[in-house]
Parts: structure tokens; C-alpha cells; sequence
């Protein structure tokens, strides 16, 4: 089996527009096995988040600084997403957060547009040499609040972000300034699809208005020259042990059974 590598096009691709699409990054297998274990896992409900939109939904989310010998750690360790990573970025990474998105039908929230470097600069970061790779585990539509960004506006540099309903997003001024000159893509994806997107690229999503649920996985970096200078709530650089991407299947299998009944 093959399994997807970041190449010298698609590093163009990323750098042009901020991100890269990348169907299938995850099996349908595979997938499966991390929409099993995240809705069996009771951690998540109980470290779950919520924060209010500026059009009066909930979002909710479940974040962890630490990488443990669960399946979420197997995701962020794999190949796939930490070495593609590390070849689009152009220097070693390491884990920096990752968090279950949970958009539950019907009272799924919005995010309001945001980059996120806007917070993590604020945590000892200097430089925007971050980002993030969304994977989707359930289908990821506009009717439930797929990802929306502004393709190449990573190359705006960071905003300034201030409270936006119960959020932090980015100044809504120039938010409208930028919309007024581009366009917005709705990243619609299908289960296992990966989203890697740079930590200045302007995104958003929409409340989930439909009966289906949009649950993903966001895998977020840092790299280690850019370790932060001060220590905040997210981690300072250490070395990420990588999972090749032939041990992932087998690993996750094992991992979900145990949890099994």
C-alpha cells in the first residue's frame, strides 16, 4: 500500500495558497478505527470545551497538550501528517496541541474568522512557521460547517485578534477588507481527507445546521527553531517520535479493541 508523501508540487501548492488538500489521507479503515475510539472515549466528553459564537451557537472542543499512548497520539506521531508536515514547513516539527472538534447536529457552532498564529504568537512563538492538519472523521460539508479559508492569506502576515462574540477572531475590519478583495473556498471533505494549512491562513466555519455530525481531528505544530522563548500553556520542543505509516493500521486496530466491551 502506498501512502500519500508531500512532494516538490505540493509544497508549491502550500506555499501559494496556505494549504493542501489531500484526499484519502487516511484509510477508510483506519478512519473508522479513530471515529470508533474518539466516540468511545469518555476523556473527551470530560475535557471538552465550550465557547459561544457571535451568532448565539456553541462551539465544543476537546484540547490536550500531551501526547499519550492513545490513537489521537498515534494520528500526530504517523508519518503522514508529522513527516508531510515537516517537509512543508521545511524543518523538524514537533507537537505542539491537538484537539477533537465535536459539531454536533443542529447546535454545532461557528468559528469566526481567525488565523492561528493570532493566538499563538501570544505564547512566546516568534515566528509563523506553524500549522495545523485537519482530519476529517465524519463527512465535513457547507449544510454542517466545513472549513472555509482565504486562499494566500497566509501571505498577509499575522492581524490583530480582539473578542469576537465569545471568541477571540480576527479584526473584523480588516477581515471585511480582505473579503471584499478574495475568495472563499468551503473545504468540503470526506472522511479520512487531510487539510494541512499554514498558521497564518485565514479560516472560519459556519454553525452546523444540518441532522449530521462533523467531528474531526486537528493536529497542530510547531517547529523546532522556533521553539518559544517563554512558557505558556502549550509545549516547549521535544523531540516527536515518528510512526511509520505501516504500524498506524495495526496499532489503531489494537488500540480499539482494548476499548471495546
Amino acid at each position: 500500500m502506498s501512502y500519500f508523501r508531500v512532494e516538490a508540487p505540493h509544497q508549491a501548492e502550500f506555499e501559494r495558497h496556505g494549504y493542501l488538500l489531500v484526499p484519502q489521507l487516511f484509510s477508510a479503515e483506519e478512519t473508522n478505527l479513530i471515529s470508533e475510539y474518539a466516540r468511545a472515549d469518555a476523556g473527551v466528553a470530560a475535557k471538552a470545551t465550550s465557547r459561544a459564537d457571535a451568532q448565539g451557537g456553541t462551539t465544543t472542543l476537546a484540547l490536550s497538550n500531551d501526547l499519550g499512548e492513545d490513537l489521537y497520539a498515534a494520528v500526530v506521531r504517523s508519518g503522514r501528517v508529522a513527516g508531510n508536515m515537516q517537509r512543508l514547513l521545511g524543518d523538524e516539527v514537533y507537537h505542539y496541541h491537538h484537539k477533537m472538534m465535536l459539531k454536533e447536529p443542529i447546535v454545532g457552532g461557528a468559528w469566526e474568522w481567525h488565523q492561528d498564529y493570532g493566538y499563538w504568537y501570544d505564547f512566546g512563538c516568534l515566528y509563523p512557521s506553524m500549522a495545523s492538519c485537519f482530519i476529517a472523521v465524519d463527512r465535513a460539508t457547507r449544510e454542517n460547517g466545513c472549513l472555509q479559508v482565504i486562499p494566500g492569506s497566509h501571505h498577509l502576515g499575522r492581524m490583530n485578534h480582539m473578542p469576537v462574540g465569545g471568541q477571540t477572531g480576527a479584526d473584523p475590519e480588516r477581515v471585511q477588507a480582505v473579503l471584499s478583495r478574495s475568495e472563499v473556498v468551503h473545504v468540503e471533505m470526506e472522511p479520512g481527507d487531510g487539510l494541512f494549512f499554514h498558521g497564518n491562513l485565514l479560516h472560519c466555519s459556519d454553525q452546523n445546521k444540518s441532522s449530521d455530525p462533523r467531528w474531526s481531528l486537528i493536529c497542530c505544530y510547531n517547529t523546532k527553531s522556533n521553539n518559544p522563548y517563554k512558557e505558556s500553556r502549550h509545549p516547549s520542543y521535544t523531540p516527536l517520535r515518528q510512526l511509520e505509516d505501516v504500524e498506524f493500521a495495526p496499532l489503531a486496530r489494537e488500540l480499539v479493541a482494548a476499548i471495546r466491551p
